[in-house]
C-alpha cells in the first residue's frame, strides 16, 4: 500500500505543475512523498498544504464578464436611491388601488382587507431591515423559483410563499422542526422525494425543495380547486382545511372558513397577499435591496464524482467553507458524500469563476482527493465522517446549548431527535445524540456496516437501529428499495419500524 501511495503521489505532483504550486513546509523546502506519509509531518488533511489552482486569465475574464451582466445598471440605480429615507405611509385608498392592480394581473385572488393591511404594515414598517435583506436574497432565489413554477405550470406569485415560510433562509428551522426555504416536515419531504440522511438534508436544498414544493402545491390545488385553500392546506395540512370546510357548513371560500382554521393559518393567506404587495411596492416605501453575496446568474453547478470535504475543495479553489455552506446548505456535515448510484455524481453549487476553475482542473482535483484518501487509509485515519449514536445523560446545570456545543450539533437537532417541545431539560434525563464528532472525547466508535443478526446464501437479517428508516436501510443494499423491505417483511406502514426489530433482506429478491 505504501509503495502504491508513493507512486500515486509522484503522478499527482506532476499534474500540479499545470496550475497549482505547493506551499513550503519551511522556508526553502517543499513536502516530499515520504514526509506526507508520516502523520506527524502533516495536518489531518494534507490538501491544505497546497495553494489553490490558478485559472487561465482569459477564461477568468470571461467568467467575470458573465457575472457582471446587468450589474452596472443596478448599481447606478442604487446610487440614485435614498436608502435611508422613509416616506410617509400611504393612505388606505392608495394601498387599495395598488392591490386592485396586483389582483387584476394575477391568476390568484389577492384580496385587500383590514387583516391584509396589518400584515403590510408589519413588513414595510416594522420589518424594514428584514425586507431589505429579503429583497437582496430574492435576486438569488426568485429566478430559481420562477423557473420551476413556470415549468410546472403554476402561478409565479407562489414564489412569495417562501418569504412567508422561511424569510428566504434555506437554513430556517421552525418550532415544529420544519426545515428549509419551503419548510418541509420530514415525512412530507420524503413523500415528495426529498432525501434526508446523515450527510444530506434536501429540505435545505434550494433546487430540490423547490421541486418538492411545486409538486405539493400542484396536488393541493387539484384537491381544493382554489389557491387560497391550497395555501392554507400547505400551512396546516389538507386535513385541517377539510375539517374547516365541514364546520363552516360546506363553504369553500378561505375568508368564510378562516375562523375554523388553526390560529396560525388564519393569518397565513393574508401574510402571503401582504408579501406580494410589499415586494411590488418596496421602493414606494423607501425600502431597497441589501445586496446579497450572489445573484442567480453568478453561480453554476458542477458534478462531484468523489466524496470530499468542504475544506479540501475550498483549499484547492481558494474558496471559504462559509461560502460553500451558504451555496450548498443541504450538506449538513460540510462533506459531499459519494453518490448512492454507481458511477453517479452529486451536484454542488459554486461561484461561476470557481466552477470554471473546477472544470479546468477536475482530473487533478479528483486525483488529489483520491490520493488523500489513500494516505489516510495508510495512516489509519478516518476519511468519511462517522455518524455515531450517543446516549447523553444530562448533568445538573447542563443546558441544551452546552450539550450541543460539546457534540458539535445544533440545539434544534437535539430537540428533533428527542421529540422535545421546548429547551427545558432536567438532570438525569437521557438524550439521543447523532454526531460525527465528540469534543469531550468520550464517544466509543460504532460499526458503520449494517448490523446483522444472521446471514446465509438467501438473506441477511438486519437489526434496526435507533433513527433508522426503511429508506436508510434500503440504501445499504444495492438494488433494494423500501417497498421491497416492506413486502419481504409484511410491513404495512413505515411507522411500524422500531429499534430492535429484525428485518429480512433477500439477496436474490
Amino acid at each position: 500500500m505504501a509503495l502504491r501511495t508513493l507512486c500515486i503521489f509522484s503522478l499527482v505532483f506532476a499534474t500540479l505543475n499545470m496550475g497549482a504550486q505547493q506551499l513550503p513546509l519551511s522556508s526553502d523546502l517543499s513536502p516530499t512523498a515520504d514526509s506526507l506519509l508520516t502523520e506527524s509531518a502533516t495536518p489531518v488533511d494534507s490538501l491544505t498544504l497546497y495553494t489553490a489552482f490558478q485559472d487561465d486569465p482569459v477564461l477568468y475574464r470571461l467568467d467575470s464578464m458573465l457575472v457582471q451582466l446587468g450589474l452596472a445598471a443596478k448599481e447606478s440605480l442604487r446610487t440614485a436611491m435614498a436608502v435611508d429615507s422613509t416616506p410617509a405611509f400611504p393612505s388606505d385608498e392608495l394601498i387599495e388601488q395598488r392591490m386592485a392592480l396586483l389582483d387584476a394581473r394575477s391568476i390568484m385572488e389577492l384580496r385587500y382587507n383590514s387583516t391584509v393591511h396589518r400584515f403590510i404594515e408589519l413588513y414595510v414598517k416594522s420589518r424594514r431591515q428584514q425586507m431589505a435583506r429579503m429583497l437582496g436574497e430574492a435576486e438569488y432565489y426568485f429566478p430559481l423559483f420562477e423557473e420551476a413554477l413556470d415549468r410546472h405550470g403554476l402561478p409565479l406569485e407562489l414564489k412569495y410563499l417562501a418569504v412567508v415560510e422561511s424569510a428566504l433562509n434555506p437554513q430556517a428551522v421552525s418550532r415544529a422542526k420544519a426545515r428549509g426555504l419551503w419548510q418541509f416536515m420530514l415525512p412530507t419531504g420524503r413523500l415528495f422525494g426529498l432525501e434526508v440522511d446523515s450527510y444530506i438534508d434536501e429540505r435545505h436544498d434550494p433546487v430540490q425543495s423547490t421541486e418538492a414544493a411545486c409538486a405539493y402545491l400542484k396536488q393541493l390545488y387539484h384537491m381544493f380547486d382554489d389557491w387560497n385553500l391550497a395555501l392554507a392546506a400547505y400551512n396546516s395540512g389538507p386535513g385541517n382545511v377539510r375539517k374547516a370546510i365541514r364546520r363552516s357548513g360546506g363553504k369553500r371560500d378561505y375568508w368564510e372558513i378562516m375562523r375554523y382554521l388553526p390560529r396560525e393559518t388564519r393569518g397565513y393567506v393574508p401574510a402571503f397577499i401582504a408579501v406580494n404587495y410589499s415586494f411590488a411596492h418596496a421602493e414606494d416605501h423607501g425600502i431597497y435591496a441589501e445586496p446579497a453575496p450572489y445573484a442567480y446568474h453568478q453561480v453554476d453547478t458542477v458534478m462531484i464524482r468523489e466524496a470530499m470535504h468542504f475544506d479540501q475543495l475550498g483549499a484547492l479553489l481558494d474558496l471559504s467553507t462559509e461560502e460553500l455552506e451558504r451555496l450548498n446548505p443541504q450538506f449538513i456535515r460540510k462533506y459531499v458524500p459519494a453518490s448512492a448510484v454507481e458511477g453517479g455524481a452529486i451536484p454542488l453549487v459554486l461561484p461561476m469563476a470557481k466552477a470554471g476553475l473546477f472544470v479546468s482542473f477536475q482530473d487533478s482535483i479528483l486525483q488529489l482527493v483520491a490520493l488523500e484518501r489513500e494516505r489516510k487509509e495508510a495512516l489509519g485515519l478516518e476519511e468519511e465522517p462517522v455518524v455515531e449514536q450517543i446516549t447523553h445523560k444530562v448533568r445538573s446545570g447542563e443546558s441544551l446549548g452546552l450539550i450541543a456545543q460539546r457534540y458539535n450539533v445544533r440545539v434544534t437537532d437535539i430537540m428533533e431527535w428527542n421529540h422535545l417541545r421546548s429547551t427545558v431539560i432536567h438532570a438525569g434525563q437521557r438524550l439521543s445524540i447523532y454526531s460525527s464528532e465528540d469534543k469531550g472525547g468520550q464517544v466509543a466508535s460504532v460499526e458503520k456496516k449494517p448490523i446483522l443478526v444472521e446471514s446465509d446464501e438467501t438473506a441477511d437479517v438486519y437489526l434496526v437501529q435507533p433513527g433508522d428508516t426503511l429508506y436508510d436501510i434500503a440504501k445499504k443494499y444495492p438494488g433494494v428499495s423500501a417497498d421491497h423491505i416492506m413486502q419481504w417483511n409484511d410491513i404495512s406502514s413505515a411507522r411500524s419500524l422500531k429499534p430492535g426489530m429484525k428485518i429480512k433482506i433477500l439477496k436474490n429478491g
